[in-house]
């Protein structure tokens, strides 16, 4: 999902492998610098341990979790953890080990408010992908599990219980960062977008409008995998209190943000996202009557991915190759997709289906299609790799 907001482009074209941002890519980091703007990116990475990844994809600053080591470390010969309690993390690249009280996702924010206040000056572009809510789920400060010297995790998940915590200490974040901004004297000349990139963890069970609703993290074709929060605010151009209806993936961040600061975009000419600024600033009008989602989460293989075209009412679905059976579904009602036989289908949804399917065909002939000749080469081996040890 960072692949696609990063580069405005669907991961049928630029997707490898889980990990990993094709070095050929040219990120919103990359478009804001190049135009002059003081850039950080701060909270998780996991894109590739190149030390100099970063500024490579357009970031002058940058504090992350996942750039030199892994997810986890061994204190006193056990394994733990390593983005919350005791975090391992890369400052400008250089790894640093915490071990006096410091909550990771804490790091991450007073990082990006030492930026804010050194560049409240300049034109600046701030990308904070953060470390929570994501899995293990632990206690966060203020709570009274909470122990600050604890080592980390021992398990991967953590325990469900913590979630509601960690979503409100999220809150808490956020509001620090927004905070800043207004402190500044800023807000009026900022853009802020806070969204996410999936849907809810499996073991994590919400209430929405009455009804249970059971994580959907990697269900494509469901609500509940690809509903996410999208809240937007500018005092003075964005409109308060205005609920869209309006379809928005991830692509559509960076014509966005490219728009609003008036950043040719002209020369990628495979941009997949439409500009929400229409919508945003209530002129003038935005085009985009489906989304396209590839989702193949360890490598880009057309056999393992799951492939989704939507519109506001109805969506077609495809497990697996283009040689594959694709369905359609009714998704007018949130969180209530109904499967429809062929043989039940109105004229009109006759049309609808056959429109997203030809869409969906359109896309299968960009598989790998913006890949650098580097990025093949190594999701070739990867992938061959992956086979002989299966065998």
């Amino acid at each position: 999902s960072r692949v696609k907001l990063m580069t405005g482009k669907a991961n049928v074209r630029n997707y490898t492998f889980f990990g990993k941002l094709d070095r050929g890519q040219k990120t919103f980091g990359n478009y804001f610098r190049d135009a002059g703007y003081k850039t950080c990116i701060s909270g998780k990475w996991q894109l590739g341990q190149e030390t100099d990844a970063p500024s490579h994809f357009g970031f002058d600053q940058s504090c992350l979790w996942q750039l030199k080591k892994g997810n986890s470390h061994t204190i006193e010969g056990k394994k733990y953890d390593s983005r919350h309690t005791s975090p391992d993390l890369s400052i400008n690249g250089v790894a640093k080990e915490f071990r006096n009280g410091e909550f990771g996702p804490d790091v991450c924010v007073d990082f990006i408010e030492k930026f804010l206040e050194a560049n409240k000056d300049e034109s600046f572009f701030v990308y904070y992908p953060m470390i929570l809510p994501h899995c293990p789920f632990v206690p966060t400060p203020g709570t009274p599990d909470y122990d600050p010297n604890s080592p980390g995790s021992p398990t991967y998940k953590g325990d469900a219980k913590y979630f509601k915590n960690m979503v409100e200490y999220v809150d808490q974040l956020v509001g620090r960062i927004a905070s800043k901004v207004d402190e500044l004297g800023l807000s009026e000349n900022t853009l802020i977008v806070f969204t996410g990139d999936n849907g809810t963890d499996v073991p994590v069970v919400t209430s929405l409008n009455g009804k249970l609703v059971a994580g959907g993290k990697g269900k494509a074709n469901h609500d509940s995998g690809v509903r996410t929060p999208f809240f937007v605010t500018m005092p003075g151009t964005v409109q308060a209190g205005k609920v869209s209806d309006e379809l928005v993936d991830f692509s559509d961040l960076l014509p966005t943000f490219c728009e609003l600061a008036k950043i040719d975009t002209s020369e990628n000419k495979n941009l997949d996202g439409v500009s929400l600024l229409p919508t945003l600033i209530g002129k003038g009008e935005r085009k985009k009557p489906w989304s396209y989602l590839f989702y193949s989460r360890n490598d880009a293989t057309q056999p393992a991915s799951s492939v989704v075209v939507r519109n506001a009412t109805h969506l077609v679905y495809r497990k697996g190759g283009p040689d594959k059976k694709i369905e359609f579904f009714d998704c007018s009602i949130p969180y209530a997709r109904k499967l429809q036989k062929p043989s039940d289908l109105s004229d009109n949804e006759r049309k609808v289906f056959a429109e997203l399917s030809s869409v969906m065909k359109r896309y299968d002939t960009q598989y790998q299609s913006d890949l650098s000749k580097d990025a093949v080469q190594q999701w070739q081996k990867k992938t061959r790799a992956g086979k002989k040890k299966k065998k």
